[in-house]
């Protein structure tokens, strides 16, 4: 299949270096499947990071971990356009560009953002015009799909507004960008609350709500051994029994196998057993990317070359956009 007849698209993860097995089964592992079939622009969204308050050397550091994650999971900078997104400064400057042609009020109905500015004393302009720099990055690379998760599928419906909106405004500039949603079933949730999605914020202070991918085996072990169940003994699938349907969750997420297989496989045994059995298989699946990280990690600059190469092959499309966007406008 021809470079040019291939749908583009775009993602990224923010650099909090917090990376958990979810993160793995819901995006990259997939990121991963798409490299060939694709033209992949995946980005480590660090100008996203900074919407909340970060200690310059810790986001320095997990800017190069997820750098280092993305790699050790199977992205290959060879066949994918891997780069930092502060490293093209298009996407900040098309942000503003879309701050201005995007009512507040827009923002302002962002389920996130409500969420989040609820639960701080101050809020920053930055966290309002967050979903506003995510359109950027997106319609900067003009991709036709953006594979999010469901929490996320309001952002790109605003970038598919904003979009709209500038299409009408100044004639036809962007792709209208398609969200593409994770197949149905698999959703890991927290080990100590399988009531909510387990999280990257949530992992980094917090013990036991998480299997980070860099997590050595007996911390591993430990987290599945605190994991709430139910109060119950039966192990089945039951939407009803969250935690342990949880667990055979992961189970069958490293496993491959079927839902019949697993529940005849742990039927008479009790919480103790399945969650040994569940340890040993996490610990398995995760075991290539901890050892792949450390390869990497064993090899100074390597990351920076990728990394610099990346925002160099970004340039190109990112300047075009832009380049066309400021001449519409009238900057140009």
């Amino acid at each position: 299949m021809a470079f040019e007849t291939r749908k583009r698209v775009f993602s990224g993860i923010q650099p909090s270096g917090n990376l958990h097995i979810g993160n793995y089964t819901g995006a990259l592992r997939n990121w991963v499947r798409q490299q060939d079939e694709r033209d992949c622009f995946f980005c480590i969204v660090d100008l996203h990071a900074i919407t909340v308050p970060q200690e310059p050397a810790v986001l320095r550091q997990g800017i190069r971990e997820v750098a280092l994650l993305y790699l050790a999971c199977g992205i290959d900078p060879a066949r994918v356009t891997m780069f930092v997104q502060s490293h093209r400064p298009e996407h900040a400057q098309l942000c503003w560009i879309l701050d201005c042609v995007t009512p507040v009020g827009w923002l302002e109905r962002m389920t996130q953002y409500k969420s989040k500015a609820a639960a701080q004393a101050s809020v920053s302009a930055g966290l309002l015009a967050y979903p506003v720099l995510q359109a950027a990055d997106i319609l900067l690379y003009q991709a036709d799909y953006v594979p999010v998760g469901e929490d996320q599928r309001q952002h790109v419906e605003l970038a598919r507004d904003i979009a709209g909106r500038f299409n009408r405004l100044f004639g036809e500039t962007f792709v209208m960008p398609q969200v593409e949603l994770p197949a149905v079933g698999a959703r890991i949730k927290g080990l100590d609350d399988p009531t909510a999605k387990m999280s990257k914020s949530v992992a980094g202070h917090k013990a036991g709500h998480a299997l980070r991918l860099l997590d050595p085996p007996d911390v591993l072990r430990k987290t599945i051994g605190r994991a709430v169940t139910d109060s119950g003994r039966e192990i089945r699938f039951n939407p009803e029994r969250l935690g342990v349907t949880n667990l055979l969750t992961i189970y069958q997420l490293c496993t491959g196998q079927t839902q019949a297989a697993i529940e005849s496989q742990f039927e008479g045994q009790g919480y103790a057993g399945l969650k040994r059995a569940v340890a040993d298989a996490v610990i398995e699946y995760l075991r290539p990317i901890r050892e792949r990280y450390s390869e990497l990690e064993a090899e100074p600059g390597y990351i920076d070359e990728v990394l610099r190469q990346g925002a160099e092959r970004a340039g190109p499309v990112a300047a075009e956009t832009l380049e066309m966007v400021t001449e519409r406008v009238g900057l140009g």
